[in-house]
C-alpha cells in the first residue's frame, strides 16, 4: 500500500512546546495553505503581532521554509526552519522544528507544533 502524500493546505496548528528565545507560544495560531510543492503560512498571537512564512515541501512532507514577523515590541523578526512532520494515530499532524533566526543574535532553537 502507497502512503499518500501530506496535504498542508487548510490545517491550523498551534506551539505545544516552544524554545526560550523564541517568540511563539501557546498563544500562536498559524493557517497553512499548500499548492504543489509550495507551502505557505500567517501566523499570529502571543508574542507575534503577524507573520508570513513560506516553504518548499520534499517528497516525505518535510518543510524548509523561511519566517518573518512583527513582534511584540515591533521589532521584525527572521528566520530559517526545517520542519519534519509526524502523522499522529487520529490523522492530525505533529511538526518538529529546528530553526534560526536570521537577524537579531542569530540563535536557534526547536518548537513543536500540532494540529488544532
Amino acid at each position: 500500500m502507497s502512503e499518500r502524500p501530506i496535504s498542508y493546505d487548510g490545517r491550523r496548528f498551534a506551539p505545544v512546546a516552544t524554545a526560550e528565545n523564541g517568540d511563539v507560544d501557546s498563544r500562536t495560531r498559524f493557517d497553512y495553505r499548500q499548492r504543489d510543492g509550495v507551502v505557505w503560512a500567517t501566523y499570529r498571537g502571543g508574542g507575534v503581532r503577524l507573520g508570513t512564512l513560506v516553504a518548499t515541501v520534499d517528497a516525505r512532507g518535510g518543510l524548509d521554509m523561511r519566517y518573518s514577523h512583527v513582534d511584540a515590541s515591533g521589532a521584525l523578526r527572521t528566520g530559517t526552519c526545517l520542519s519534519l512532520p509526524e502523522v499522529l494515530p487520529d490523522g492530525r499532524l505533529r511538526l518538529h522544528e529546528t530553526w534560526q533566526w536570521t537577524n537579531g543574535d542569530g540563535t536557534s532553537g526547536t518548537s513543536t507544533l500540532e494540529e488544532i
